[in-house]
């Protein structure tokens, strides 16, 4: 960790901590890997407030010399197989101007130190098959991808959309 970096447990009732978790968020959906458009107006005036009423959310910001440079949203879930908790990192990004420099595994190191304090089963995220670099940084936290029976193969991540 560099002496002027802070990963700090996100207070979304903290407009400061608000501000830096939404322009990372838009910076990363700006992004092609996060589908290349900026958040909404209606999810940058209500996903703070809204992630602050999910009990099982929680957010770590980076900092590196004051700047915001990283961002891990998590849930918590459970697995019935193993009848534990597991967290879910449902985004994690690294700003432009920070990547190369491990923050990504530092704030993936957070979030294990999190899910293992909750006694949690596993860490779970999706990755695009096209995002290299965040695959070697996942590989080298030792995520790998998942599957049950290796006859069956690989789990696979599908979505429905509601809207």
């Amino acid at each position: 960790m560099n002496s002027n970096e802070e990963i700090l447990l996100a207070d979304y009732g903290d407009p400061d901590h608000a501000r830096i978790l939404i322009e990372l968020l838009d910076e990363y959906a700006r992004h092609p890997m996060g589908g290349g458009r900026p958040l909404s107006e209606a999810t940058k005036g209500s996903l703070v407030s809204e992630l602050a009423r999910v009990p099982a959310a929680f957010s770590l910001i980076a900092l590196v010399d004051g700047k915001p440079a990283g961002l891990a949203n998590c849930f918590q879930g459970f697995s019935t197989f193993a009848c534990k908790p597991l967290i879910n990192i449902h985004d994690l990004m690294v700003s432009a101007p920070f990547r190369g420099t491990g923050l990504a595994g530092r704030l993936l190191q957070a979030v294990e130190a999190i899910a293992r304090d909750r006694g949690c089963c596993k860490l779970t995220l999706e990755v695009l098959e096209g995002n290299h670099s965040a695959r070697r940084s996942y590989r080298k936290a030792g995520f790998a991808a998942y599957e049950l029976d290796p006859a069956m193969g690989q789990a696979l991540f599908w979505e429905k959309k509601l809207e």
